[in-house]
């Protein structure tokens, strides 16, 4: 139900800087978690903040990945397996993208081929926390590795205990329920209806 306003209400919001260092978690099987998160992303930039993202098991050209060239606060890098081995780190590297990229076509990995990559991502983030050079990092699909067992949850949650004032965000389906006493928002996101169920495909810009 909706709150019903007969008068002004004045709330005043939090200006400083300071006041970052919270976590979210963003789960569920509905669509739009990822999109949550870079909607996020935006705000944050907007006040000029710095966003890093790191993209646990996907690989390939999607939108968010072009729109970093508009956005020099947001930085994204992805650690999907084929991310890795097939261009060698270098896919999130805006240098090395054509509009090619962008096929519409992306392969899920089997999980035990993405058990190594999750790690370099793991460490990736360790460092990218740790330097303090970015304001907000989003942990995108690190809670599906989580739940995958690629990573042990223990080794998330010290690296949260460890963030400062760095706002992180972690994203993706069935996130333990073991963060959840670590976390300071958790959004579900519920599957009513989807597109997919009526046979249509992911759109370009949309989905992707």
């Amino acid at each position: 139900m909706v709150t019903k306003i007969e008068k002004p209400i004045i709330v005043q919001g939090e200006q400083s800087k300071e006041s970052l260092g919270l976590i979210h978690i963003i789960t569920g099987d509905g669509k739009g978690k990822t999109t949550s998160a870079l909607g996020l992303a935006l705000r944050a930039i907007g006040n000029g903040y710095k966003v890093y993202m790191i993209q646990f098991l996907k690989s390939g050209g999607t939108g968010e990945l072009y729109a970093t060239k508009y956005l020099p606060n947001l930085k994204i890098e992805q650690f999907g397996v084929d991310a890795i081995k097939e261009r060698q780190k270098a896919q999130t590297h805006l240098a090395t993208f054509t509009e090619t990229d962008a096929t519409g076509r992306f392969v899920f990995q089997p999980d035990v081929a993405e058990k190594d990559a999750a790690h370099l991502g793991l460490e990736h983030a360790k460092e990218i926390i740790s330097s303090g050079n970015y304001d907000v990092v989003i942990l995108d699909e690190i809670n599906c590795v989580l739940d995958k067992g690629l990573i042990p949850t223990e080794e998330i949650i010290e690296l949260i205990k460890k963030k400062q004032q760095t706002e992180i965000i972690m994203t993706g389906r069935d996130a333990p329920k073991a963060l959840y006493d670590y976390a300071d928002y958790v959004s579900q996101v519920t599957l009513i209806k989807n597109p997919w169920q009526k046979g249509i495909k992911a759109r370009k810009g949309i989905e992707y």
